[in-house]
């Protein structure tokens, strides 16, 4: 015989839906609370589906009775596979974010037609300088007879405030070339001028000699050789 629960733990809207056995433990028979104290499932939209994502898992995966373990291997393979490909793909967008800023900084059309300049050699007397401008400063080329060459030759190298020999500073004894940028305050100095018959820097008295070494005033260095080439004997490339 079932008779109605006199519990005063439940609420009232459990009370009205459920009932007991005289001689057993409580038991829900029927009723909203019955339907929510056993699988807590929302009835009151009944359209409503529930998500299934099975469209989106691996297959290795689909089968609840399958173990992890098992599984394992397929879906390493797969985290392996996006983890190379978002790597190159990483690495080919780094690469070209670099290149493409490294080429904003590089040096531009115009600057790079006057890294190198080609001079004829047979337009420059003998005994005379010639200037030349390149990357902005002056260059003197000098055509040096075979007097001077002996004389800068004979020169005691332990005497000069910047030692060097004048067979270090020209690839062909009668061809100098240095830069016209006086060492003590980057002036311009006059060829075929001076004490020593080279170049003389008026604006503060420096004096080199034929091979553009520094032989009197405040200059602390020789004339700069630039890098330069023989394409023949006639032409000059410097840069």
């Amino acid at each position: 015989m079932n008779v109605v629960a006199k519990s005063t733990n439940l609420s009232p809207f459990l009370k009205a839906a459920t009932t007991v056995v005289s001689n057993g433990p409580l038991r829900v028979s029927s009723g909203i609370g019955a339907s929510f104290l056993a699988v807590q499932r929302r009835l009151a939209h009944t359209d409503i589906k529930w998500p299934d994502f099975s469209d989106y898992r691996q297959e290795s995966v689909l089968d609840p009775k399958s173990k992890s373990r098992k599984s394992a291997p397929a879906r390493k393979t797969f985290s392996y596979v996006i983890t190379a490909g978002a790597g190159i793909c990483g690495a080919y967008t780094a690469k070209s974010i670099v290149h493409n800023l490294v080429s904003t900084l590089s040096a531009s059309a115009d600057v790079l037609a006057l890294a190198k300049i080609e001079v004829k050699l047979d337009n420059i007397p003998e005994g005379k300088s010639a200037v030349f401008k390149w990357r902005g400063k002056p260059v003197f080329i000098r055509h040096r007879s075979a007097k001077e060459i002996s004389k800068e030759a004979e020169v005691d190298v332990a005497s000069l405030r910047d030692p060097e020999t004048d067979s270090a500073r020209v690839k062909e004894p009668k061809w100098l070339v240095v830069l016209g940028v006086c060492t003590h305050l980057g002036c311009v100095p006059i060829a075929n001028a001076g004490d020593f018959g080279g170049y003389y820097c008026p604006c503060h008295g420096s004096h080199y000699d034929a091979s553009g070494r520094i032989r009197k005033g405040p200059a602390p260095l020789n004339l700069e050789v630039p890098y330069y080439e023989f394409l023949d004997e006639n032409t000059l490339i410097i840069g």
